[in-house]
This record gives structure tokens, sequence and C-alpha cells, in this order.
């Protein structure tokens, strides 16, 4: 294991109630991997920690030593963490996007959950590679500040959350889904001929009633995109792309800080939609 003072030196115990926090960022103080020495700075996203690991809301963590991923050159703790597991993800989701040859001269691409944290990101992402970004967002008042992050155009949740049907108009080339359920489903019948949608969540469901027109009538791709166990050459690139494609201040337009104090507190605004873009919790 590698030693990182960011969590709970503490291990795993069934009877052990567990610290959350899915990702953090620190400095290596011991190590027993190879791979890591004192004074490193690195990264942790997923891996189940925070969910059957002791996670990051502590000021010291124990965990696997290829679970980490070192912090790239230019790129602070704390950017690091205002990117976070969402902002890894989002990058996850355009790098699938890439390798199934999809680039902005084939057409806009969509953006659902356009001002959470894995889409304000992605706007981020898309808007610098040249993307003609259509951002989907529930919150009319987030309109001003998806612009800012790079989109083009702002559409209504309301046009994809409900019912549609099996195929729509082609109105884009790509898209970064968070949300699922019927999002997704007209997300994927409104994709035009050969494109592709990354998708990494279920904001509005774990279902995806579609139907397979989109698939075998338009050849679309349907990318799932998981980055809890990705494995470390893709998590590496993908950091390594972050610290390159991201505009740091859309980062900065995209966060906010908060303490320890406050986790629990903003759980109930991340989960009724009050918050936006990403927030950096402190550990003092």
């Amino acid at each position: 294991d590698t030693y990182t003072r960011l969590g709970s030196p503490l291990g795993d115990h069934p009877d052990m109630k567990k610290i959350p926090g899915i990702d953090f960022s620190g400095v290596v103080t011991e190590s027993s991997n190879a791979a890591f020495k004192a004074g490193d700075k690195v990264i942790l996203n997923g891996f189940g920690v925070g969910e059957t690991h002791l996670g990051g809301y502590a000021q010291k963590a124990r965990v696997k030593g290829e679970w980490l991923v070192r912090l790239p050159d230019g790129l602070s703790a704390a950017e690091a963490m205002a990117i976070g597991t969402a902002g890894y993800t989002a990058m996850l989701c355009v790098m699938a996007l890439e390798r199934h040859g999809l680039t902005p001269a084939r057409g806009p691409v969509v953006v659902t959950g356009a001002a959470g944290g894995v889409g304000s990101v992605a706007v981020a992402l898309l808007a610098k590679l040249g993307w003609h970004v259509i951002a989907s967002t529930g919150r009319a008042s987030e309109a001003d500040y998806l612009k800012g992050l790079g989109a083009a155009e702002i559409v209504d949740r309301a046009e994809l959350s409900a019912p549609g049907k099996p195929l729509g108009k082609e109105r884009w080339a790509a898209g970064v889904d968070s949300v699922g359920s019927h999002t997704l489903a007209n997300v994927l019948a409104q994709t035009k001929y050969a494109g592709a949608v990354a998708a990494c969540g279920l904001a509005q469901g774990m279902d995806l009633p579609a139907s397979v027109a989109p698939f075998i009538l338009r050849g679309v791709a349907l990318l799932g995109v998981d980055s809890v166990m990705a494995p470390q050459a893709l998590r590496q690139e993908a950091w390594s792309r972050l610290a390159r494609d991201l505009d740091r201040a859309k980062l900065a337009a995209m966060t906010t800080e908060a303490k320890l104090d406050d986790v629990l507190k903003l759980g109930p605004d991340i989960l009724a939609g009050k918050t936006r873009g990403r927030v950096v919790v402190a550990i003092d």
C-alpha cells in the first residue's frame, strides 16, 4: 500500500463507519509501494474509496499505490480537486468520442446536465477543443454561466427529459450524457448518422427507455464510460489532457470552496440541483 496523509490510517473493518469522499489530492508521507515516495503529489479517483474503503473527507488516507495518479506538472492540488472525479469523468467522455473518430467538423455536441460537475467541465473542454457545444439544463438562470464556459446554444432539459419518439430530427453528431433515462434515449434518437454518445451518469434514472432504431438505422454508437475502475494508463492520459486542455480561468469560474463542516449541508443542495459546477472541500 501507499500511504497518503489525506484520509484515514485505520484501514477497513466491517464494524467501522465509512468516511465518505470519493476523491482527494495530497502529498505522500510514507510509502511501501516502489512507484511512490514521500513528497510525491498525487490524486485519487474511485476504486470504491468513500464507498467500500475509507474516503477523502479527512486529513489522512491509507490507500493502495495502484489507485493513485501523479499530479500533472502545472496543476495544483486545489485545481485537481476543482476538476475532481466529475471533471476526470468528463475528460474520459471526450476521449471516448475522439477514439470513435468524432471531430468538431462532424457537427455539434450536446452536453446534458450541463450546469453540474461533469457537464460544466465537459462544456469547457469541448468548447476549447473547437466543438459547437449545445448545453442542456433545467435552470434557465445558468445560461450566462454556461455561455461563459463556452456553450454556443442552451436548450431546456424539458426538450429531452420526457418520453420521446424512437427517432427524431438529427441535431448533433456527439453527446456527453450524465442523466440517463428518457434524456439519454432522446439524445440518441436525435444523434446524426454515425454519431456517438458517451454515457457516464444516471441523474434522471438507471433505465434506458429507448429503441434500437438509432443504432440500426443511423449507426449511432452508445459509449459507456466508467471512471471508478478505469485502467491506470487511461487515468494518466485523462489527467495529462486535463492539465493541457482545460482552461484554468473557466475552471475557476465553475468552482467554489467549502470547509469540511459544510459537507453535510451541501449534500441536500446538490441533490436538489441548487449547486452548479464544482465545490472543493478544503481539509484543514
